[in-house]
């Protein structure tokens, strides 16, 4: 399995609402995509101070690097990203991706 990992630094000018409405463009993207098992979607809750600016995020899980290929692949993810992109501090430079291998 594939844990996808995918941190957000959203402008501060950029709403809640907008926020709710690129996240779940992602989600949407579940019954398109075999092997897409699972999304979790929330803003950074942690008290540590180490978030570095990032304030929202989701992880997928994907059945294995194929499923998760397919979704990168997606044009609905391409769109998505595109959102997330311009919604970002500093653009792409604003998300950071962290993929890793879960065994079974």
């Amino acid at each position: 399995m594939i844990r996808h990992c995918v941190f957000i630094r959203f402008k501060a000018s950029v709403p809640d609402a907008e926020r709710a409405s690129i996240l779940s463009d992602i989600a949407a993207l579940k019954p398109l995509v075999p092997g897409y098992l699972a999304i979790d979607i929330g803003p950074n809750v942690s008290p540590e101070g180490l978030g570095k600016g990032y304030n929202g995020g989701f992880i997928i899980d994907f059945a294995d690097a194929a499923a998760r290929d397919t979704y990168i692949a997606h044009p609905d993810h391409e769109r998505a990203a595109g959102r997330i992109v311009a919604a970002t501090e500093c653009g792409v430079d604003g998300v950071f991706v962290y993929d890793f291998e879960i065994a079974g």
